[in-house]
């Protein structure tokens, strides 16, 4: 029987970082948190969603175009069209909803924005808390209580792992001080960096500075030993964020990496160039990732001909509806994927977390691998842990770098199931344990 709304409420925190995050050649201060939840035609059952808002991720020319506040506040108008359209609506699963629904969105977006030429993204990061709360209003009306199960069946081979350990990500931005990325490595034991490089600038000043960059994380963790890889050394997770306007500078910064001995640790390059550039990658020497270039899955298939290696799957950033089509176009064509992150709340760490804790490892890891940096940028981390409706629970935090997953993850699925009090309040709902 097909899901039909009768009623749906929108809502938003604004989460302070710890200090300006710097990426994309540009700086952001908060992060939006929205929460919104879906009732069920003719019953009592809703479910609650939440999503975390990146204007300068989805669209920078968008985030230069207007102010912080202002993103924000055009993304989540986009969010409430969204849910007026799924109240007109009726849907069989989410994927449904979500094929029905975007295009209207998209354009909605692209109106309210001013931007004809907006990335999709855009809009997929307005739907993910519509499309969390249809994806717990459909399991609560079909009795699923287990993310295996919640998956529709066309997908379930695309996610069929159940690692027992999921390696963490953290990240390393352009503020981040030197000293504190050798603790990350030296004292909290994490195995894998993701660096943020394409610095502010020129192309030449960017080039410059982000061989300095990576020439002074090098330098100081570079001797450092950890327990994930056979060779004990850290590696190298580099997102330039379509920074790079030529391959011949890229070039010139894995030439420079190979000079100073850091090109064998190197083992990720997301997103050289602008999505627009149409670049062949499969010659430079390292794997390449698409993460915000494949808004959807024919981009998926189209990095994939362009001879990207990886995919960043962002479930917590472009749905996880659209994320199931991803997956399953990348596993056509035996590419790996691995979760990345937008700095989302510790709920939705653990959305992001099973799914990559069901992918196919990459190679060379034996883990399944997950990006999570909201315990770096938030300033309220600790309390927004305590929103979690497991908190407490050994599988939110990583120890020595590795999310341990015993079965009380998989027997909760990691609690995304279950209501959190402080987000149900915030829609004064009654949560559901």
């Amino acid at each position: 029987m097909s899901i039909r709304i009768s009623d749906f409420q929108c809502q938003f925190e604004r989460e302070p970082l710890a200090r300006p995050f710097g990426f994309k050649g540009a700086y952001m201060s908060e992060m939006w948190q929205i929460i919104v939840s879906l009732d069920q035609l003719d019953t009592s059952v809703y479910g609650m969603g939440l999503g975390v808002q990146n204007v300068l991720w989805s669209d920078p020319g968008f985030f230069f175009k207007s102010t912080e506040a202002g993103g924000n506040a055009a993304m989540l108008a986009t969010t409430d069209r969204a849910l007026q359209l799924a109240s007109e609506t009726s849907f069989d699963t989410p994927v449904d909803l979500l094929d029905q629904i975007f295009e209207n969105v998209y354009r909605y977006a692209q109106k309210i924005t001013g931007m004809p030429e907006l990335k999709k993204t855009f809009a997929l990061n307005a739907l993910v808390p519509v499309d969390n709360a249809a994806w717990l209003l459909y399991a609560r009306s079909k009795g699923i209580s287990d993310f295996g199960e919640l998956i529709p069946h066309a997908y379930r081979q695309v996610l069929s792992e159940k690692h027992k350990k999921v390696m963490s990500v953290p990240l390393i931005s352009y503020g981040s001080p030197i000293s504190e990325v050798r603790n990350i490595v030296e004292q909290e034991g994490f195995g894998i960096l993701k660096i943020k490089l394409g610095s502010p600038g020129s192309q030449e000043e960017m080039l410059e500075n982000d061989k300095k960059r990576l020439q002074a994380i090098h330098e100081n963790i570079a001797e450092l030993r950890v327990p994930h890889f056979s060779d004990g050394k850290p590696r190298y997770y580099l997102d330039a964020n379509g920074r790079y306007e030529s391959k011949e500078s890229l070039l010139k910064l894995l030439e420079y990496a190979r000079r100073i001995g850091a090109m064998d640790q190197i083992m990720l390059l997301e997103e050289p160039f602008p999505e627009e550039l149409n670049v062949s990658v499969d010659d430079i020497g390292v794997s390449v990732v698409a993460d915000e270039s494949a808004h959807t899955v024919e981009n998926v298939r189209e990095r994939i001909d362009m001879g990207y290696s990886t995919m960043a799957l962002k479930p917590i950033a472009k749905t996880l509806s659209e994320t199931l089509k991803m997956a399953a176009a990348a596993h056509e064509s035996q590419v790996p994927c691995f979760c990345a992150d937008l700095t989302v709340n510790p709920v939705l760490v653990d959305w992001n977390k099973n799914v990559a804790a069901r992918l196919t490892a990459l190679p060379g890891v034996d883990a399944g691998l997950l990006e999570t940096n909201g315990h770096q940028n938030y300033k309220n981390w600790a309390e927004m842990k305590r929103h979690h409706p497991c908190a407490g629970a050994p599988w939110m935090v990583a120890d020595q770098g590795v999310f341990d997953l015993d079965d009380d993850f998989y027997n909760f699925s990691g609690g995304i199931f279950m209501d959190s009090g402080h987000y149900s309040n915030l829609l004064n709902k009654k949560s559901v344990g």
